[in-house]
């Protein structure tokens, strides 16, 4: 064994952030990343026993109701409105003695919790603090939630961005950050056993022909309107149906509205609720294009789904989007909220024939965006901030 190699076995590591039995994409990441790094070392989960007021949330359900979930084992020990519960959990860390503390930042709203928990660390241990972050800022932001980022974000050692917009904001908040930049890895672990297109189409409820997916919550900044906007002409011009599959956290009404006006009601299927980990995969392996209309974005775990499933992507040019899907090679680049351009995209699309030219590159694609490489990433980092370069 070299002396790198025992290093890495005495690397003890804490993940600070959502895991089982919270839903949804950052509780997905998280638990990803223990999976990848308890391979190789030392792994202690510090998850939430709250992670919003009920008033606050507005979804159904913060939990995953899933038949089939993606867990670990946790210590959920921090309440977002309880402070007593951070001192608890700095306390409970620094017992742990982990060389690397990695948090996941997502929103400004965590930031009184993640803050005091770090100064905890640092008082009390030798630790390193590494915040990965999902979205540096959110999409809908205020002066508040800038206030917020800005102190959290004196408490890191270091951050890992996952895309270059996302590296561009950090810095302009903490403009000597030590920062490295890994792509959001690949969602893997819904694609259990194999089907082929037509069980999926069955399983869903759909028959032949060409087949868009647009799938996750639905929030302004996702685009849908403008997709449903380019429905009649992609309608017109290849005949394609469209799912949008997950639930609304705005009013949906607009959108069935729209589809109605413009005639593409019987073309749009609206499934409007959170889509259990075993239903994911039929829904995907049934599209023959995943549609990413977003009019803003840092990353998405949508597309790092669709990669899993080896599907196609139509992608807005916005934040890191045109980083993950490749122009010619996993997808096509449009403007965002240009419906003309996206409907041109989706002929052009079918009509050419893409889907059997970029299926060959996926494999490839999977190895940029593995667990394994952001762990190695975690490790350089690691490293890096504990010899001071």
């Amino acid at each position: 064994m070299t002396s790198s190699e025992e290093t890495v076995r005495r690397l003890r590591i804490c993940l600070v952030g959502p895991a089982w039995p919270f839903r949804g994409g950052i509780s997905h990441f998280n638990t990803s990343l223990a999976r990848e790094l308890a391979l190789r070392r030392e792994v202690t989960v510090v998850n939430y026993s709250r992670l919003y007021p009920d008033f606050l949330f507005p979804g159904k359900t913060q939990y995953d109701e899933s038949g089939s979930t993606h867990r670990v084992e946790s210590e959920r020990i921090i309440d977002s409105v309880n402070p007593f519960t951070w001192i608890r959990a700095g306390f409970r860390i620094a017992r742990i003695k982990p060389d690397l503390t990695v948090v996941q930042w997502w929103h400004p709203y965590f930031a009184p919790a993640l803050v005091t928990i770090c100064l905890i660390l640092k008082m009390l241990s030798s630790t390193k603090i590494v915040f990965i972050c999902h979205n540096v800022v959110p999409h809908e932001t205020s002066l508040i939630d800038r206030m917020l980022s800005t102190i959290a974000f004196l408490a890191p050692h270091a951050f890992v961005v996952q895309s270059q917009e996302d590296r561009s904001n950090l810095l302009k908040i903490r403009k000597k950050a030590v920062v490295a930049s890994h792509p959001h890895p690949t969602y893997d672990f819904f694609r259990s056993g194999e089907m082929t297109k037509e069980e999926a189409r069955k399983e869903i409820g759909e028959g032949e022909g060409p087949l868009l997916l647009f799938f996750g919550l639905i929030r302004p900044y996702k685009g849908l309107r403008h997709l449903i906007e380019a429905m009649p002409s992609i309608g017109d011009r290849t005949g394609a149906r469209l799912f949008v599959v997950g639930e609304f956290y705005e009013d949906s009404a607009p959108y069935f509205e729209l589809a109605e006006k413009l005639g593409v009601s019987d073309r749009i299927m609206f499934v409007d609720r959170y889509i259990a980990n075993e239903e994911v995969a039929a829904y995907f392996i049934a599209a023959d294009l995943v549609m990413l209309p977003y009019t803003s974005a840092t990353q998405s775990g949508i597309a790092q789904v669709a990669v899993a499933f080896d599907r196609p992507m139509i992608a807005t040019r916005v934040g890191g989007l045109p980083e993950v899907v490749y122009e010619g090679k996993t997808g096509f680049i449009v403007p965002p909220a240009d419906p003309g351009s996206m409907a041109g995209a989706v002929s052009r699309f079918f009509d050419e024939g893409w889907g059997e030219r970029m299926a060959p590159n996926f494999e490839e694609e999977k190895k940029r965006f593995s667990w394994a490489s952001l762990a190695d990433t975690l490790e350089d980092l690691h490293s890096r901030i504990s010899s001071g370069k």
